[in-house]
């Protein structure tokens, strides 16, 4: 099927409910919370289904191997390992998010909203100083962006990712979509206390970075 969601593209960046903290350890690093919330046109179960399920995840997300039970671990293929902290089915679960190196969290809620299910996506843990002045707290959030992009085209158009990421990555689509989200990060970061031009520099290297130029 043809992945064609311009229209679902350009409205997904204000569809999207984002918040950032950012707070200074002390300790050499900084502690960075991306979270991002979206209403989906579907029931919680199916929604706690989509984003649990390992036959699903592939759908919108990516291969997910291992043990996903409560205490499992798990890979995302090409990107992180982690290990399932908590699990409060199917309304919550909090993981262990384990890449290069590094170590972070993300938590994860679905609930209700109207006729549809609400998720909430909460990635949070400590950057190292540099990669932090750098990207700010974009570099996470325009990530799982793309990730919920795939999941609201999954969900409203029952599309599944692209097979080809590298070539969906070089349209105008994915280059507009990635601007607009790297801006609402640029946002988030400015009214969690950020100086607006250190914000909109680390947007502008964020939006640089994913789009490749």
């Amino acid at each position: 099927m043809t992945y064609d969601i311009d229209e679902l593209a350009a409205a997904a960046p204000d569809a999207v409910s984002r918040t950032a903290e950012v707070r200074d350890t002390g300790e050499g690093d900084v502690f960075v919370s991306a979270s991002l919330s979206q209403t989906y046109p579907t029931d919680p179960a199916d929604l706690w289904d989509a984003v649990t399920n390992a036959e699903r995840l592939p759908r919108w997300f990516a291969p997910v191997h291992g043990d996903l039970e409560l205490g499992g671990r798990f890979q995302v293929e090409g990107n992180a390992g982690g290990t399932v902290l908590e699990c409060e089915a199917p309304h919550r679960y909090l993981v262990s998010w384990e890449i290069m190196g590094g170590a972070s969290k993300v938590e994860v809620t679905v609930t209700p909203d109207g006729d549809g299910a609400r998720l909430t996506l909460t990635h949070f843990g400590d950057n190292a100083r540099d990669f932090y002045e750098q990207f700010g707290p974009g570099a996470t959030g325009v990530g799982w962006d793309l990730g919920l992009l795939g999941l609201a085209a999954y969900l409203t158009t029952g599309q599944d990712r692209p097979e080809d990421a590298e070539a969906f990555f070089a349209t105008a689509t994915a280059k507009s979509f990635v601007a607009a989200s790297a801006k609402k990060w640029a946002e988030a970061t400015a009214a969690a206390g950020v100086p607006q031009e250190q914000a909109r520099a680390q947007g502008e290297r964020t939006a640089a970075f994913f789009s490749g130029s």
